[in-house]
C-alpha cells in the first residue's frame, strides 16, 4: 500500500502532518470512524478540532475518504482505497446500536433506486443496523 504522503501528493494535496496522521488512523482502523472517534485517536498530540474537521472534508473532496451517515446523525469517515480492500465506497455498512461501532460490509451490488426524472445519482449508501456479536 502506498504511504499517506504519496496518496496525498497524487491527489495534489500538500502532505501536512495532520493529513498524513488522519489517513494513518483511518487506514489502520479499517472501519468508519466518527469525527469524535478520529479526534480521540490523537493521543499525546495537540490537534485543533476545526483543522481536523477541515482535513476530513478535504480528504473526502479529493476521494481519499468517504462519509457514511450513522443513525446517530453523525458522519463517519472511512478510508477510500479500492486496492488493498479498504472501503471502496458504494458498499453497505453495519451499525451496532448498542456500542456504536460501524463496520464495512463486503462489497456487493446495492439496490436500484428509482429517482425522479432529471435527477442525477452521484452515490448510494445502505446502512444496516442492529447489534454486533459482542453486544448481542
Amino acid at each position: 500500500m502506498r504511504s499517506p504522503e504519496d496518496l496525498l501528493r497524487e491527489r495534489g494535496i500538500r502532505p501536512t502532518e495532520l493529513r498524513k496522521e488522519v489517513l494513518r488512523i483511518l487506514f489502520g482502523e479499517g472501519r468508519p470512524l466518527s469525527w469524535k472517534d478520529t479526534f480521540t485517536r490523537f493521543t499525546g498530540k495537540r490537534v485543533n478540532k476545526v483543522s481536523l474537521y477541515r482535513t476530513l472534508s478535504l480528504l473526502e473532496e479529493k476521494g481519499l475518504v468517504h462519509k457514511v451517515l450513522g443513525t446517530d446523525g453523525a458522519w463517519h469517515y472511512c478510508a477510500h482505497l479500492p486496492e488493498g480492500n479498504r472501503c471502496p465506497g458504494n458498499h453497505p455498512h453495519f451499525l451496532c446500536l448498542a456500542c456504536g461501532r460501524m463496520i464495512c460490509l463486503e462489497d456487493q451490488p446495492l439496490p436500484t433506486v428509482q429517482v425522479p426524472e432529471g435527477c442525477v445519482v452521484e452515490g448510494k449508501q445502505l446502512l444496516a443496523y442492529g447489534r454486533c456479536p459482542s453486544c448481542s
